[in-house]
C-alpha cells in the first residue's frame, strides 16, 4: 500500500502513466488499473493518502464477493439447522449438501458448501488463552500408546501403560510406565509423581476417572472414592476434567504428543537392546523425560526445569510424613461369635460382643483393619491373610 500511495502522489502531481510505471518499477497496466479503481471510489486522493495501509487496502481490495452473494444469505439462514443435523447418527455433510441442492438447484457446489459450513462451526467455538498460577494444578492422564519390556524368565513381551502428568504453569512433565490403568497402579504412579516433584499442588486434574478402571471388582473401592482418600491424605483437592471437553486437559494432551517424539521415538534405538524389567524401562523413560524438561522451550529463554525450580517448586505444599495406603470400604454384619468375616481374605476379625447382630463399617488397608460402629471406632486389627483364621481380642469377648 505504500507503493500505491506513491502512485497516487505522482498522479496528483500530474505525472503520466509511463513515468509512474518506470519510477515505481511496475507495469503500465497495473498503474491504469489502480487509477481506474481510484476514479470509481467516492474518496478524494487526499482522503485516500490519509488512510492507514490496512484501511486503504480494504478500499482497493474488498475481498471475495462470496459473502455478498444471495446464495450465501440463504445458506447462512440454514447454518443452525445443519449444525444440529450433524449431531444425528449417520448424517454427513454430503447428505446435507444433497438436501440443500434439492432446495436450491443453483446453490453452492459441495466444496464451497463445506467451506462455509466449516467457517461457521469454527466461529461458534472460540477459544482463549488460559492463565495458570504456579503450583495450582497437576494435570494427569494415560498415554494412548503403550511401551513394553521382555520378561527375562519367560521371554514374554509385557505391554505397559504410560502415566503422564504436567504442571500447567511451568509445563514441567513427568512420565512412568505401570502395568495397567488399574486403581492401584494409577495411585502408585501419582504418588511417585508427587515425590518426584517434591511437593503437592493445590488441585489434581485427572481425566474422566472411569477410564482408570479396567475391570470392576466388589472388593475394590470406587476410584472416585480412592482418589478422594488420596487427595485428603496429601491435603489437596480433585477437580476432574469435564467429560468430552478435551480443552480442559489440552496441556497434558499436548505433553503426550511431545512424549511420543522425545521419549517413545528416542527409545526405539534402545529397544534393540531390549528392557527386561519394568524398572529398567522406567529408568530409560526418566532419563528421556529429564532431557525433555531441560530442553530450552521455543520462543522462551528458559527450560521447563528452570521455570519449575525457580518459580513453582517452593510454592508446592509439603509431602506427608506417612506413605498413603489404599483404603477399602465394606459394611458387614457381626456374627453370633462376635466376629466379622472379611471375604477378600477369608479371615475373621473380632468385634465387642455388644455389637452382635448389628452392621458395622469396615475400613481396611494393606496392613490394618479398622472397624466402626455407632459413629466411633470399636476395633483395630493387624490385617491377616490366613484363610479361615481368626484375629480375636480378649476384651471383645
Amino acid at each position: 500500500m505504500s507503493q500505491i500511495k506513491q502512485l497516487l502522489k505522482l498522479h496528483e502531481q500530474g505525472k503520466g502513466i509511463k513515468f509512474i510505471a518506470r519510477s515505481l518499477a511496475i507495469s503500465r497496466n497495473t498503474v491504469k488499473a489502480y487509477l481506474a479503481k481510484t476514479a470509481a471510489l467516492p474518496d478524494t486522493i487526499e482522503a485516500l493518502l490519509a488512510l492507514e495501509d490496512p484501511v486503504l487496502e480494504a478500499r482497493y481490495h474488498a475481498g471475495s464477493p462470496a459473502y455478498k452473494d444471495e446464495r450465501f444469505e440463504y445458506l447462512k439462514s440454514r447454518f443452525d439447522y445443519f449444525t444440529g443435523q450433524l449431531k444425528q447418527v449417520g448424517v454427513t455433510r454430503l447428505l446435507l449438501w444433497e438436501e440443500y441442492r434439492q432446495q436450491q438447484p443453483d446453490g453452492y457446489g459441495y466444496t464451497q458448501f463445506c467451506f462455509h459450513l466449516s467457517q461457521h462451526l469454527l466461529a461458534r467455538k472460540p477459544s482463549m488463552v488460559l492463565q495458570h498460577q504456579p503450583a495450582e494444578k497437576l494435570v494427569v492422564d494415560f498415554a494412548g500408546k503403550k511401551l513394553s519390556y521382555v520378561d527375562s524368565s519367560t521371554g514374554e513381551v509385557v505391554y505397559c501403560q504410560v502415566f503422564t502428568a504436567c504442571l500447567p504453569y511451568s509445563d514441567y512433565s513427568f512420565a512412568m510406565a505401570v502395568r495397567s490403568q488399574h486403581i492401584t497402579d494409577f495411585l502408585y504412579a501419582l504418588r511417585c509423581c508427587l515425590q518426584e516433584l517434591g511437593g503437592v499442588p493445590r488441585v489434581l486434574v485427572p481425566d474422566n476417572l472411569k477410564a482408570a478402571v479396567v475391570k470392576a471388582s466388589r472388593y475394590e473401592p470406587d476410584i472416585n472414592r480412592a482418589l478422594e482418600d488420596f487427595a485428603n491424605h496429601y491435603l489437596t483437592t480433585v477437580i476432574p476434567a469435564r467429560a468430552r471437553k478435551p480443552k480442559d486437559k489440552a496441556l497434558v494432551g499436548n505433553q503426550v504428543k511431545v512424549l511420543y517424539t522425545r521419549v517413545y521415538a528416542r527409545l526405539r534405538n534402545l529397544r534393540n537392546q531390549q528392557f527386561f524389567c519394568l524398572a529398567s524401562l522406567n529408568a530409560a523413560i526418566s532419563e528421556k523425560v529429564k532431557e525433555h524438561n531441560q530442553t530450552r522451550m521455543q520462543q522462551k529463554p528458559y527450560s521447563r526445569q528452570e521455570r519449575f525450580l525457580f518459580t513453582e517448586k517452593q510454592l508446592l505444599g509439603p509431602l506427608p510424613e506417612q506413605a498413603f495406603e489404599l483404603k477399602h470400604y465394606r459394611e458387614l454384619k457381626v456374627a453370633q461369635n462376635n466376629h466379622i468375616y472379611l471375604a477378600q481374605d477369608k479371615h475373621y476379625y473380632s468385634v465387642p460382643y455388644t455389637f452382635i447382630g448389628t452392621k458395622v463399617r469396615v475400613i481396611y488397608t494393606r496392613s490394618m483393619v479398622y472397624i466402626y460402629g455407632k459413629g466411633k471406632q470399636i476395633a483395630v486389627h493387624v490385617r491377616s491373610y490366613q484363610p479361615g483364621g481368626y484375629s480375636t481380642s480378649r476384651e471383645h469377648m
